[in-house]
């Protein structure tokens, strides 16, 4: 098993921008340093909570600040974005990393960002959009001539060469592309379909079994529209850790530190108001009032002692059927850095190279 970083990136309100940014990337160069695998950063447009609205922009800086992680958009929304102007930055961060890039791409899930971009997203219409997106982003990508697509949402044309010097040129590094993500929320997520079809890898939040089991179900469905088999070792998984010495000191500084306080303040009304609080549940009959940060660092999170978060990480692995990645939510720990260095050096240097050796079938 692997393991690395998902940065949504998450701060208090009251934090100050540039402030977060910088901390944000003192933590991808300790993930750096401490051997993690990879790091996925979000973007989002309307949350407080996640003021990051450009990932790219910190994978650049975060670049030159790191020498072996990859780095990841976590995801792009493609709904958001031109097609034909993602294409073109992306494949510039691309060259840029010399293989330390993946692209990571999704739909879309706050109906406010809906709202800023007038996209009809309680009605589909933000999956159907990321499905034309991708697309028109692999054909410019391949670069096969000169083409005119009409889509539905956005017309594209990669024209003839002009003027003896004028032409479109710049595709990926990596070929024919750089690795590519798709993240859903959703129960039988259809943009996880997506990734089944076109052998992207699969992203997943893990919560109850139902929930985890459903995506699975979703990429191994979309890969039998086109004949793929997809691979459990590619499927990541996210999860929220916090090592420390002991049990009791994990479960203080997860529940009265900022993982129990950004719960409490804004994910659980989130999915509350989402009607997502039952894919948190170990067991339905429990009450959604009783779902709390109390609740979810008894039966949710991986927190605890070295031995506790490698017996809680088996578990989810065997709930799970397998995954070959498992990716560590982060978030502002500014107020417990030693705390938080600490988990981030026991998770690495103690927890997961004991499970170096579980190999999904």
């Amino acid at each position: 098993m692997k393991y690395g970083l998902f940065l949504m990136p998450s701060h208090p309100p009251e934090r100050e921008l540039f402030q977060a940014h910088q901390w944000d990337l003192d933590c991808l160069s300790l993930a750096d340093r401490l051997g993690f695998e990879e790091a996925w950063i979000g973007e989002h447009f309307t949350s407080p909570w996640e003021p990051i609205p450009a990932p790219d922009l910190m994978i650049a800086q975060a670049l030159m600040r790191t020498s072996r992680i990859k780095l990841a958009t976590g995801v792009h929304l493609l709904p958001y974005h031109h097609p034909a102007e993602l294409a073109h930055r992306v494949a510039y961060l691309d060259h840029l990393a010399q293989g330390r890039f993946m692209f990571g791409i999704g739909s879309g899930g706050l109906p406010s960002d809906y709202t800023l971009f007038n996209v009809d997203g309680l009605g589909g219409e933000h999956r159907d959009m990321t499905r034309e997106s991708i697309e028109i982003i692999l054909k410019l990508w391949a670069n096969e001539g000169p083409f005119e697509y009409k889509g539905k949402y956005w017309n594209v044309n990669l024209p003839e060469p002009m003027f003896g010097t004028l032409r479109y040129f710049l595709t990926p590094y990596q070929k024919p592309h750089p690795p590519i993500g798709v993240a859903s929320v959703s129960m039988g997520s259809e943009t996880l379909k997506i990734a089944g079809e076109k052998g992207f890898i699969p992203m997943s939040l893990a919560f109850n079994r139902e929930y985890v089991i459903s995506h699975w179900d979703a990429v191994e469905e979309g890969a039998r529209r086109t004949g793929l088999k997809p691979s459990r070792a590619d499927w990541r998984i996210t999860r929220d850790v916090y090592v420390a010495d002991t049990d009791k000191e994990a479960y203080d500084a997860a529940v009265n530190g900022m993982l129990g306080r950004v719960w409490r303040e804004y994910l659980l009304p989130l999915f509350a108001e989402f009607d997502l609080t039952h894919v948190i549940k170990h067991d339905s009959s429990v009450p959604d009032e009783d779902v709390t940060p109390e609740y979810m660092a008894e039966h949710v999170w991986l927190i605890g002692s070295p031995d506790t978060v490698e017996k809680k990480l088996l578990e989810l692995y065997e709930m799970c059927g397998g995954f070959g990645t498992l990716l560590a939510l982060v978030y502002d720990n500014m107020d417990n850095q030693a705390g938080w260095e600490k988990s981030m050096y026991l998770f690495a240097k103690d927890v997961m190279p004991r499970l170096a050796g579980v190999v999904p079938d």
